[in-house]
């Protein structure tokens, strides 16, 4: 999935940060923040919702707050620093009232050290969880400290309403799935999610609806590998083979989840994430037929290297990927594409640097997220490599692909230069009041004045210039 870097503190606009009113120090108040991955902080709206209902409301305001929560992510160790810094810092301002606890991936991993040995939390939650969270804050009012990170084979939360927590009201995300079970050697969700385990196709709908009769404009799919979205009447996608000739003849995977989706709702349509593997034609080809699923397809590649892909347990080596690109480009000539890229991995040399590097340059991302290789603990690599690329070397060949990538995506921008894009008004620019922004169908940020247009509005924008990371124009009739 795509590493969100969004960090967020009490001074600004949080995950959770909702409720802005006076209250004394006896209301149920509950700060909530969020690192990482998007499915961090579509779980922080279920957390919120699961809150809502034994009285809690979230608050912007962490003075107000006798619950702060953390929903933190192990993707990468600048991630767990940065948890790790702002846990001293609510353990150092809190008063003795105030309950802290933290949520997702890092809770299971360093349930033990969180608790017990550093005391820096009360409460430690996993991802499947949080439907406990009601018996964990009585077993901490109690004076105990309180755990539950065991993994689920059902969770989905599916029939839970989430509170929307740091929407702008015209985009949101839906979560379709949860849990992986590809293994990759770097990563350590599915010892921190589980198994896959995919929602019901009229659930996934009822919820996109209720989001359309509140006036969102846009929404997201969510799962750790969309593409293995396969609904066979719940439990886990492993055990598909073991199902009748029946069952499985009436089950929907992702293609017909969209096509499912996109037939009955006319907001836009996103997806995250893809895995190069399971990514088939047919879904490319229900993208081309409807108009409001947006063209664009995040497809992390990690390496241009077989060799290190190999290592990496991918299961697709630089050709399959390169054939998937191929596929895109022929089935949504317009199709928007980026990636994830890690640099440094085990045993990568500089010939594997190099193919990371043509590989870019046969595909030319529209964008991508880059990092590099941080080993984390309990994972195949940790386990049976060595991390034996030198921090220097990684930072060499990171600013290599990123200047790379900057380049590449300034080249793809400058495409869109005289050209009318469909942008949907998000919200003001970062640096203008006067200016609205929004995204194309390729996910592409555009800035523009905002002349008499509102958000929430889809308008025609004119390109008329560019920076590697914006369109830059104005709207047309």
């Amino acid at each position: 999935m795509m590493f969100e870097n969004k960090i967020i503190d009490e001074k600004k606009q949080g995950s959770a940060l909702l409720i802005n009113k006076k209250s004394s120090k006896k209301d149920k108040k509950v700060y909530i923040e969020s690192y990482g991955c998007q499915m961090n902080f579509s779980d922080s709206e279920i957390v919120a919702s699961i809150l809502q209902k034994i009285g809690y409301e979230t608050t912007r305001d962490i003075k107000l707050a006798n619950l702060i929560l953390i929903n933190t992510c192990s993707i990468r160790e600048k991630a767990e620093q940065t948890v790790r810094k702002r846990l001293d810092f609510f353990r150092a301002s809190k008063n003795k009232e105030t309950t802290i606890g933290i949520l997702g991936c890092m809770a299971e991993r360093l349930k033990s050290k969180f608790l017990e040995e550093e005391k820096l939390v009360d409460l430690v939650v996993g991802p499947d969880a949080y439907r406990d969270l009601p018996n964990l804050l009585k077993e901490v009012n109690d004076g105990r400290k309180a755990i539950n990170v065991l993994l689920s084979k059902e969770e989905t939360y599916a029939d839970l309403s989430p509170v929307r927590l740091d929407k702008n009201g015209i985009t949101s995300f839906v979560s379709i799935m949860r849990g992986c079970d590809n293994m990759c050697s770097f990563c350590v969700v599915p010892f921190t999610r589980g198994r896959e385990r995919s929602r019901e196709p009229k659930t996934i709908l009822n919820e996109i609806k209720d989001l359309e009769s509140k006036g969102y404009k846009e929404v997201t799919l969510l799962g750790q590998n969309v593409d293995s979205y396969l609904w066979t009447g719940g439990g886990l996608k492993k055990d598909f083979q073991k199902l009748s000739n029946e069952a499985k003849k009436n089950s929907t995977n992702f293609a017909q989840l969209l096509d499912f989706v996109a037939k009955n709702t006319s907001m836009r349509i996103r997806f995250s994430t893809s895995h190069p593997k399971d990514m088939t034609d047919e879904v490319l080809h229900t993208m081309a037929k409807y108009k409001n699923i947006c063209k664009y397809i995040h497809l992390p590649v990690q390496s241009g290297s077989s060799k290190i892909l190999k290592l990496m347990n991918r299961g697709y080596d630089r050709d399959w990927y390169l054939n998937r690109i191929k596929s895109i480009k022929k089935i949504i000539p317009e199709c928007g594409i980026s990636m994830d890229i890690i640099t440094g991995f085990c045993n990568e040399n500089e010939q594997d640097h190099l193919d990371t590097l043509t590989l870019m340059k046969a595909v030319k991302y529209d964008f991508g997220y880059m990092f590099k290789y941080s080993e984390r603990p309990n994972t195949l690599a940790e386990r049976k490599y060595n991390d034996n690329v030198p921090d220097k070397i990684k930072s060499r060949r990171l600013r290599e692909i990123i200047d790379l990538q900057q380049k590449h995506s300034l080249e793809q921008n400058k495409k869109f230069i005289g050209r009318t894009c469909e942008v949907l008004v998000e919200g003001f620019s970062k640096k203008s009041n006067d200016d609205f922004f929004g995204r194309t169908t390729q996910n592409t940020v555009a800035v523009f004045p905002k002349g008499k247009v509102k958000i929430g509005s889809t308008v025609n924008v004119l390109i008329t210039s560019c920076t590697s990371a914006t369109l830059l124009g104005k709207i047309i009739n």
